[in-house]
């Protein structure tokens, strides 16, 4: 027989006690199937136990039984494959206290995408692996490796430190900073230097916003946004304020008021673009077409029955406040008289 590593156990000695508390999931043990077929067993199974050599010619008899206590998905797969063996990292102490430092662990955060090509950067400019040596060796594909040296190669090394500052974001650097600086790398650097500063700080959320708006914004007043975001940010912040009190006190009146303004003025608009059009039309501007002449009887009963009522109360009240004949109203002229 051949000489095995000491971290290599046959499967019929793994009890698996806790099974029955493992969520199945058959993509991801089909994933660990891939991985181990292509890249081996890179990551061991944790067991508690004595993990010692067994006798020879007496296997099973004398076989030391060993808890998995983590694995449960590597063992499946390494079933998938037909292997007989797993790599197993046993545990000296009780299954109580295995379990509880699994579930300790479980709390540790993931890599962030940044930390994994900083690390994948060490790994190949530091250590002299290959792209293809350093994603075997992580259970990665190749196109994986590549994707996270690219992310270092298009975020500036002065953002790359402030994420590891914990300055600003993995996703600010890559969704606001990267745009940024290719767009203008003299704002992109101001930016950071005024993010840096406590009283200028903004969450994740924020400098979404920010850039949302600085995309929409004038010279002169990208050049203060740069310069003050927090500022930009807080006055924001207060005008929005303001349009939400208007809003309450106003109620859903006031909001339906502005509503039909803004429908009139855009249906307007549309009148005098469809004015300028002949038959036929393209496809996409009938189907519109349709889809607009479809919805309008609704709306349609909707503003006779509210236009129908306020024109109602109008004329009851003239009729309270100022007694008298009424104004003559359009009608149908009269039939002659026989």
């Amino acid at each position: 027989m051949a000489n095995r590593p000491d971290n290599e156990v046959e499967l019929h000695r793994l009890e698996l006690r806790f099974a029955a508390t493992r969520v199945s999931d058959a993509r991801a043990v089909q994933r660990l199937v891939q991985s181990i077929d292509a890249c081996g067993q890179l990551i061991e199974c944790i067991a508690v136990g004595e993990l010692r050599p067994l006798p020879e010619g007496d296997d099973k008899a004398a076989a030391v039984p060993l808890v998995l206590i983590d694995g449960y998905r590597r063992v499946a797969a390494l079933r998938k494959l037909g292997r007989d063996t797993a790599l197993v990292e046993c545990w000296r102490c009780t299954v109580a206290q295995a379990l509880a430092q699994l579930l300790a662990r479980s709390r540790s955060r993931a890599f962030t995408a940044v930390e994994e090509a900083l690390l994948l950067r060490d790994l190949v400019d530091g250590q002299g692996l290959s792209q293809r040596e350093a994603a075997r060796q992580c259970g990665r594909d190749v196109s994986w490796v590549q994707r996270r040296l690219q992310l270092l190669g298009v975020v500036p090394e002065s953002v790359l430190r402030s994420v590891c500052r914990e300055q600003i974001s993995t996703w600010s650097a890559v969704r606001v900073f990267v745009p940024l600086a290719r767009a203008n790398a003299e704002h992109a650097q101001q930016l950071l230097s005024s993010l840096s500063q406590p009283q200028q700080t903004l969450s994740t959320r924020e400098l979404n916003t920010w850039f949302a708006q600085y995309r929409c914004a004038q010279r002169g007043q990208r050049e203060r946004m740069v310069e003050h975001p927090r500022l930009f940010i807080d006055s924001l912040n207060e005008r929005e304020r303001e349009r939400a009190a208007k809003q309450l006190k106003g109620g859903p009146e006031q909001q339906a008021v502005a509503e039909l303004a803004h429908l009139h003025a855009q249906l307007e608009r549309v009148r005098r673009s469809l004015g300028a059009l002949q038959v036929p039309v393209a496809v996409p501007l009938s189907r519109a077409c349709r889809r607009v002449r479809g919805a309008l009887p609704e709306v349609d009963a909707e503003l006779r029955r509210l236009g129908h009522e306020v024109a109602g109360d109008h004329r009851h009240c003239a009729d309270v406040e100022r007694p008298g004949p009424l104004a003559a109203r359009d009608q149908p002229a009269a039939a002659p008289v026989a």
